[in-house]
């Protein structure tokens, strides 16, 4: 075994790897560009080291620096984690070349999978299953729109390089093929730095089921059972499981083979994964899937496999790295109950899933039998724009897959996170769907539910918003019996009634409020038992968790968060209505009058200022006119709805 590691990679796939190589008795060396100086992942380790600026390619994808730090700390190995180097052929041979050991497979069987149409034909000649299409190097339009015709539409257009569904266009109809062509070569020409096409038959409900391998330096190869990652928006995996719903041991047998026979093909040495689609219109069947990609890397979801199996895949990766066998065989391999895994992002489905950056205000994970929760960062941390914005994976295990997706659906809607919007409520309410649990889905279940699991923000979240609110005021209220408290006076502010007490007749108030950014008025009645505060008539929900910074109260419901505040901006407002008569918006105290009686004024003109909430209302003129009378004093509390004076407008 190894005696130290540099891990060259962030976030929580890198307090992962620290984790499994201290109970190893590894020394771990980790690295962080300047976003990252704080990190979990850095704490967490024995050593730390600058290797740059923020964005990824001035620091985790510059694979000089990283060798400069494995070589300056000493570290015998290099585990790359996912993403970033992970897949990179050129920096495991610069590790190698400098006298450390890649944690992953041999360069030649990176280079082996990294382009679709090589990998293809590969394992077209393994007697690894291949989905019709065309994989050659000609990139003729006209040519390709043939194959198209040919293999029989609908088909699907793929970048040869990359993944992750960027270029990647479905086209139903011979006459649609020239445009989408177009637009796939463009969009991969820039993300990938390849233009270049294969065309594939695209397969009818379609279910995307991934085979976990390993494989010794000795020539020994076995899988460790499937997970199903058909769940997927924007061709990127949500939501994974194992073992597959509807997989039967001969359907496991051929694809298992399959899985190895396609490592075999490439000398395959370490952790890798073997992508299949499958046609699930039918269920799953043994001569019904096809290769997709292999990944030569660790997965994003490994964890629902160590679940299930109770193996630590790192630590493989760490002892078949170092030359040690393969500890199991292939009947040997575990596989007890269900487990499945959630990705948690900052991100806003009612908004298009748009990203979603900002200080953690609050994180709190649920713990309960069953539950892993694997997380790079904490409370009081930023999820910045430079990387990819995962707060956590939850995974669920349970006996079978109904108490698993029941524990991972309560996971999600006890998680507490304040600041950035999250997709906690949109997971559980997938791990919730009926027509999910009942296995009726594919690759494009979520596309076709999403309103219903993700619903545009058309409306606020009333009930938490309404807590919100009678959370502020009871703050006041606090602040205010304090400070009387302080001077020896006492409470005679109608903000501090817990009786009903009401001035001027009125046992309320109204106050401008800002709702996810949004203006609106909330009403807040004082009772004995406090304050009881609605928003258009919605009162509070008891099912709400509050989180309170900075004057700014974040009311986190069933996984959805919602922001509120004083609407500072919407304070200066008319007041009055068309009689003239202008009245106190809500409780507090009259500050200034600002006019005097027969003073003339125009519209808009300040009249008076109100302290409530510890901030200043202005109130304004209606129109313009006269100061008739003055009904309140400087320093006088007032009661919502209470005349504070009268103006008549100019003839």
């Amino acid at each position: 075994m190894f005696s130290s590691v540099l891990i060259a990679n962030r976030g929580e796939i890198a307090c992962r790897v620290v984790r499994t190589a201290k109970r190893l008795g590894l020394r771990t060396i980790a690295v962080y560009s300047d976003a990252d100086a704080n990190a979990l992942h850095v704490r967490l380790a024995d050593e730390a080291h600058y290797i740059g600026p923020a964005p990824a390619r001035e620091s985790y994808l510059v694979a000089e620096r990283l060798i400069a730090v494995g070589r300056k700390a000493g570290a015998e190995c290099v585990h790359p984690g996912y993403g970033f180097l992970a897949e990179n052929a050129e920096f495991a041979e610069a590790v190698a070349a400098a006298g450390m050991t890649f944690v992953g497979p041999p360069p030649a069987a990176i280079r082996a999978m990294g382009l679709k149409d090589a990998a293809k034909a590969l394992m077209e000649k393994a007697g690894v299953p291949v989905v019709p299409g065309y994989h050659g190097e000609l990139q003729d339009p006209r040519f390709l729109k043939e194959k198209a015709y040919e293999i029989g539409y609908p088909v699907l257009i793929k970048p040869v390089a990359g993944g992750g569904g960027k270029g990647m266009r479905r086209v139903d109809r011979h006459a649609d093929f020239e445009e989408a062509l177009q637009g796939a070569m463009r969009e991969a020409a820039a993300a990938f730095g390849d233009s270049r096409v294969l065309i594939e038959k695209y397969i009818s409900a379609p279910r995307h089921v991934e085979i976990q391998i390993f494989a010794d330096a000795h020539g020994h190869c076995i899988h460790l059972n499937e997970r199903d990652c058909s769940l997927q928006r924007r061709h990127q995996k949500v939501i994974e499981e194992a073992p597959a719903p509807g997989m039967t041991p001969a359907v496991r047998g051929a694809m298992g083979a399959a899985a190895v026979a396609a490592a075999r093909a490439v000398g395959y040495v370490g952790a890798g994964t073997v992508e299949f689609i499958a046609a699930g219109a039918e269920g799953l069947q043994p001569d019904a899937f096809w290769f997709l990609e292999m990944n030569t890397r660790l997965q994003v979801e490994h964890p629902v496999t160590e679940a299930v199996t109770g193996i630590d895949l790192v630590e493989w990766q760490f002892r078949i790295a170092a030359g040690e066998r393969l500890p199991l065989a292939q009947d040997e391999v575990p596989l007890v109950g269900h487990a499945v895994e959630a990705r948690l992002y900052a991100e806003d489905p009612t908004r298009g899933f748009v990203p979603s950056t900002g200080r953690l205000v609050a994180l709190e994970f649920p713990r309960g039998e069953g539950l892993r929760v694997d997380s790079g960062v904490e409370a009081g941390m930023t999820v910045t724009p430079y990387y990819d914005p995962m707060i956590a994976k939850i995974v669920a295990h349970g006996a079978d897959r109904t108490q698993a997706l029941d524990r991972l659906a309560e996971a999600l809607e006890r998680t507490l996170i304040a600041g950035p919007r999250s997709n906690a409520a949109f997971l559980a309410a997938l791990a919730r769907a009926p027509a999910f649990r009942a296995g009726d889905f594919d690759t494009g279940f979520i596309d076709r539910h999403l309103a219903d699991l993700a619903p545009a923000a058309d409306e606020p979240d009333r009930a938490a918003a309404a807590a919100a609110v009678a959370a502020l005021v009871a703050d006041e209220q606090r602040r205010l019996a304090r400070e009387a408290a302080a001077r020896g006076e006492p409470a005679g502010s109608p903000w501090l009634a817990t009786d009903g007490f009401a001035l001027a007749g009125s046992s309320a108030m109204v106050l401008p409020v800002l709702v996810d950014g949004e203006r609106r008025i909330a009403r807040v009645a004082f009772r004995a038992d406090g304050p009881v505060a609605s928003l258009d008539g919605v009162v509070a929900a008891e099912d709400v968790r509050l989180v309170v910074a900075d004057g700014v109260v974040y009311a986190l419901r069933r996984g959805r968060q919602t922001v509120v505040q004083i609407d500072e901006s919407g304070l200066d407002h008319d007041h009055g209505g068309g009689d003239g008569v202008i009245r106190a918006p809500m409780h507090g105290k009259l500050l200034a009058l600002l006019v005097d009686k027969n003073a003339a004024v125009d519209k808009g003109h300040r009249l008076a200022v109100i302290e409530a909430m510890k901030m200043e209302h202005t109130l304004v003129a209606p129109f313009s006119g006269v100061v008739v009378e003055i009904s309140a004093t400087a320093g006088q509390q007032v009661a919502e709805g209470a005349v504070l004076m009268v103006l008549a407008p100019t003839v």
